[in-house]
C-alpha cells in the first residue's frame, strides 16, 4: 500500500527558494562586503545600533532576507511595505504602530521594498520618522538610489 499524504498538512508546502532561506546573518552567502564583522551592517550588528540603510542591487541577491535578520538580530519589529502596491495611507497606519511600539521600547525596522518606486513627495513621508528614530528605514532598490531617491532621505540613510 502506498503512503498518501493528507489533504490538509498544518503547514503549505512552501517554495524551495524559502525553505532555503538564510535564517541567521552569518548564514548569508556573498554579502560580506556588507555582513562581515568588520563591515558596516556588520559592526552595526554587533553594537546594536542600526542605522537606516539602501539597499541596492539586482533581483534575487538576498535584500528582503537581509532586512528580515537585521530587524532579528536587533530585536526589531519587521514591518514590510512594497512601493508597488501602497501609498501614503499605508505608510500612515505603519508610522502609527512604530510610533506605538517605540511608547513601550520596542523599535521598529521599516522595509520599503522597490523603494524607487515611491514618488519623491512620497519619500518625504519617511523623513519625519526616520530623524526621530520611530523607525529604522531599509530600502531596496533594483536602480542606482543616486538617481531615484530624493538627497533628502538618502543623507538619512
Amino acid at each position: 500500500m502506498e503512503p498518501t499524504l493528507p489533504l490538509f498538512d498544518e503547514e503549505p508546502a512552501r517554495p524551495l527558494a524559502d525553505r532555503l532561506r538564510p535564517t541567521r546573518l552569518d548564514e548569508v552567502i556573498g554579502q560580506d562586503h556588507l555582513l562581515a564583522p568588520d563591515a558596516p551592517l556588520g559592526r552595526m550588528v554587533a553594537q546594536q545600533r542600526l542605522s537606516s540603510a539602501v539597499l541596492w542591487g539586482p533581483p534575487g541577491v538576498g535584500k528582503t532576507t537581509i532586512a528580515r535578520l537585521l530587524a532579528h538580530a536587533g530585536n526589531l519589529a519587521f514591518e514590510p511595505v512594497s512601493a508597488t502596491f501602497s501609498g501614503v495611507a499605508d505608510l500612515r497606519k505603519v508610522f502609527a504602530a512604530a510610533q506605538r511600539r517605540r511608547g513601550i521600547g520596542q523599535g521598529t525596522l521599516l522595509f520599503v521594498d522597490e523603494i524607487h518606486r515611491f514618488n519623491r513627495a512620497q519619500q518625504d513621508s519617511f523623513l519625519p520618522y526616520v530623524e526621530d528614530g520611530t523607525v529604522t528605514l531599509i530600502g531596496a532598490t533594483t536602480e542606482n538610489p543616486s538617481f531615484e531617491l530624493n538627497g533628502s532621505l538618502l543623507s538619512r540613510a
